[in-house]
């Protein structure tokens, strides 16, 4: 597998996804670096800060290409990779991933729904019915989620709050998005006003999104690979098998295998 991953030629790439995902219990994790283009895995390093972009850049040298030739990075907003990201790849223009920021705004949410838990006053099964989409929740679960909105304006605001960002992160309209950190902003919700604070941080990388429409769909699903790859061996005992089991499932490796006769 070794060999096949040294003969690998990335003077064609241009565009890479950048994500963690774990690699053993404890907090221990691993960056996967993805060709956005040719959808293959091309780097696995131990950790998740600014060390594993400047790792990469390195290992782009090997593979016959140059950090400069790299004109977008699509990744979530960690500054460490932020800060790596902008050392060692000056030409990028760096976006945040839409699955991300998201993420972000269910966060929101869920914060503004425990301080309705703490009071007592949402009933059980609430949990469910208020967290991800309203569409893949079942009918109980929607009759619920209408009710404590009704009931409970300023949880009816969050919910519409992230709502309004998932259709404004579906267009193209930057007039949208500014238009909703307004909204935020005078939602009277500390954990949405705080996530217009760092979305107006890193809004260039925001709007990036909405411009380029990459995201990190594809190396979401190489680390859910990973992981399958990671509980079928019951886990690793070095990141080095990990990394092999990576390759194999998602390096399109092209393996010299023997030709057995009989």
């Amino acid at each position: 597998m070794e060999k096949a991953y040294r003969k690998e030629d990335w003077s064609g790439v241009k565009r890479i996804l950048v994500d963690e995902t774990s690699s053993k219990r404890g907090h221990r994790y691993v960056t996967a670096v993805t060709d956005a283009d040719s959808r293959k895995l091309l780097f696995l390093v131990e950790g998740k800060g600014k060390e594993t972009l400047e790792a990469f850049a390195g290992e782009m040298r090997e593979h016959g290409a140059d950090p400069e030739q790299i004109g977008l990075i699509c990744m979530d907003m960690s500054p460490s990779y932020i800060s790596g990201a902008k050392e060692h790849f000056p030409r990028a223009e760096i976006v945040f991933d839409r699955f991300h920021i998201m993420q972000m705004a269910g966060e929101a949410v869920d914060q503004v729904r425990k301080e309705f838990v703490r009071q007592g006053l949402l009933p059980k099964g609430s949990l469910w019915a208020l967290r991800g989409n309203e569409w893949t929740r079942s009918r109980e679960q929607k009759s619920l989620r209408a009710s404590l909105c009704a009931a409970y304006p300023r949880l009816g605001r969050a919910i519409g709050l992230r709502e309004a960002l998932q259709e404004i992160l579906a267009q193209e309209d930057p007039q949208e998005l500014r238009w909703w950190l307004q909204w935020a902003d005078r939602s009277r919700l500390a954990p949405f006003r705080k996530l217009s604070k760092t979305f107006k941080k890193h809004l260039d990388g925001v709007l990036a999104f909405l411009q380029s429409r990459v995201t990190n769909g594809l190396i979401e699903a190489i680390n859910g690979r990973i992981q399958l790859a990671k509980r079928m061996a019951r886990g690793f005992r070095s990141f080095r098998y990990l990394r092999i089991a990576a390759f194999l499932k998602a390096g399109k490796l092209r393996l010299d295998l023997p030709i057995v006769t009989s």
